[in-house]
C-alpha cells in the first residue's frame, strides 16, 4: 500500500467513525528574548521605514520532545492551548489537533474575537477572555466605543482556566515574557506554569510527531519524511506571498509597500491554482501540513482579505480549482467545528479602527456555505 492510499484510508476511516516546522532541538532552549522588556506592541506595529509589513519572529521557541531529558516531555492533560478562532495561525493548531484526534489530550481556550485595551497605563489592544460572569459587561465596542454593541463572551469562548487571566497579555507577564508582542497560539505548560512555543509552525510539528502515543489517529502522519522536500519548497513561497502575503497587503504603510505585496500575491494566488490543477494537494497528492497552512488563508480571503486588506484581485470563489480544494478540507472530519466565520470577521473588521473606525462587519458572501457542497478533489486518486 503507498502513502497516497494510506492518508485516503486514514481519513475515509475518520468518516466511518462518525468523522513544521518541526523544531529539532534536543533540549530546550531560551524561553524568552534576552533582549530589555519591550512596550507592549501588536502586529500592526510591524512595519519598516518604506511603509512595508516587516513580522518579527515568535519569541517562545521551546520544544515538547520525547527525547530522554527533555524539560517538556509529551503527556496527556499537561499542555493547554490559547488560541482564537478568528487568528489563522492559531486556527493551523486546532485543525491539526483535530485530525490527529487529541482533543482530550491538549486542551484549549478560545479568547474573544475583538480586541480591547488591555492596560490602563498603556494603548495596547489585544486578546481578552470571555466573561461569563453576572458582573461582567453584557455587551462590547471596539477600542474606540464604536461598533457593535457585540457579546462579550460566546458559548464556545472561555474564561482563562489557569490564571484567570482577563487578556492574553496577562498571561505573557505572569511568565515574564520581555518580548511585548502577546499574540496567540500560545502552547502552555500546565506544570510548570509557563509557555513552551508561540511560533505557530512548530506548534503543527509538535502537535502532529510528539503525541501519538496519546492520539486517536497515530497512523495520520501530517509530514511524512520524504514530503519534507517538497513541503518546504512550496512552505516559503505560500508564507510569504500568501499567509503574510495578505498582511503585508492590508498592513502596507504606502502605495510602493502595497503595489510590491499585491503583485507577489496575485503571482502566488494564481501558482498555487495552477499546481492544485494538477494534483490534489499542494505539496503533492498526500495532505500535509502544508495545506492547512495554505487552507486557513484561503478560508479568510474573499470575507475578509479581498475586502479589508485589499487583495481583490483574486476570488477563492471565482476559482473552481481552489473552491473545489478548500471543500476538501474543510469536509475532512472534525475540520468544519474548528471554523468559525462570525468570529474570524468581528475579529477583522472590529479590532482594528485605524482600518474600520466604524467597525462595520461586511455582509459578505457566505463564503462557508459554498464549502458545504460537494467537492470534485476524488478525481486524483484515479
Amino acid at each position: 500500500m503507498n502513502h497516497f492510499h494510506r492518508i485516503g484510508l486514514l481519513l475515509c476511516a475518520r468518516i466511518a467513525a462518525s468523522f513544521k516546522f518541526q523544531s529539532t532541538s534536543k533540549l530546550p532552549v531560551t524561553t524568552t528574548s534576552t533582549a530589555a522588556r519591550m512596550a507592549a506592541r501588536t502586529g500592526l506595529d510591524e512595519t519598516s521605514p518604506d511603509g512595508a509589513f516587516k513580522r518579527t519572529d515568535a519569541a517562545w521557541r521551546n520544544t515538547i520532545s520525547k527525547e530522554p531529558g527533555s524539560k517538556f516531555p509529551p503527556e496527556k492533560d499537561r499542555y493547554h492551548l490559547y488560541v482564537a478562532h478568528a487568528c489563522p495561525w492559531a486556527h493551523r493548531t486546532l485543525i491539526a489537533r483535530a485530525l490527529k484526534g487529541l482533543e482530550d489530550v491538549i486542551s484549549i481556550t478560545v479568547v474573544m474575537p475583538i480586541w480591547q485595551r488591555t492596560n490602563p497605563n498603556d494603548t495596547h489592544t489585544g486578546w481578552m477572555f470571555a466573561d461569563h460572569s453576572s458582573s461582567g459587561n453584557n455587551v462590547v465596542t471596539n477600542s474606540e466605543g464604536r461598533g457593535g454593541p457585540f457579546p462579550a463572551s460566546y458559548p464556545s469562548n472561555e474564561a482563562d482556566p489557569i490564571f484567570n487571566a482577563k487578556s492574553v497579555r496577562e498571561i505573557y507577564e505572569k511568565v515574564n515574557d520581555e518580548d511585548g508582542k502577546y499574540a496567540v497560539p500560545i502552547l502552555f505548560d500546565k506544570k510548570l506554569k509557563t509557555i513552551v512555543n508561540n511560533e505557530s509552525s512548530e506548534i503543527l510539528g509538535m502537535i502532529n510527531s510528539q503525541f501519538d502515543e496519546y492520539a486517536s489517529y497515530p497512523e495520520l502522519d501530517l509530514e511524512p519524511e520524504d514530503m519534507k522536500e517538497a513541503m518546504a519548497a512550496v512552505d516559503s513561497w505560500i508564507y510569504q506571498s500568501l499567509s503574510n502575503g495578505v498582511y503585508r497587503c492590508g498592513i502596507a504603510q504606502t502605495q510602493e509597500a502595497y503595489d510590491t505585496a499585491i503583485d507577489e500575491l496575485t503571482a502566488a494566488f494564481d501558482r498555487a491554482e495552477d499546481i492544485l490543477s494538477r494534483q490534489r494537494y499542494i505539496a503533492g497528492n498526500r495532505f500535509t501540513l502544508s495545506d492547512i497552512r495554505l487552507f486557513v488563508t484561503l478560508l479568510r480571503f474573499d470575507e475578509v482579505y479581498a475586502v479589508y486588506f485589499k487583495t481583490n484581485t483574486r476570488s477563492v470563489a471565482n476559482s473552481s480549482v481552489l473552491l473545489n480544494y478548500c471543500r476538501d478540507i474543510y469536509q475532512m472530519p472534525g475540520v468544519a467545528e474548528t471554523v468559525d466565520m462570525h468570529q474570524i470577521k468581528e475579529h477583522y473588521y472590529c479590532s482594528h479602527p485605524d482600518y474600520n473606525r466604524l467597525s462595520i462587519v461586511p455582509r459578505g458572501p457566505d463564503f462557508e456555505r459554498l464549502l458545504q457542497a460537494p467537492h470534485d478533489r476524488e478525481a486524483f486518486l484515479m
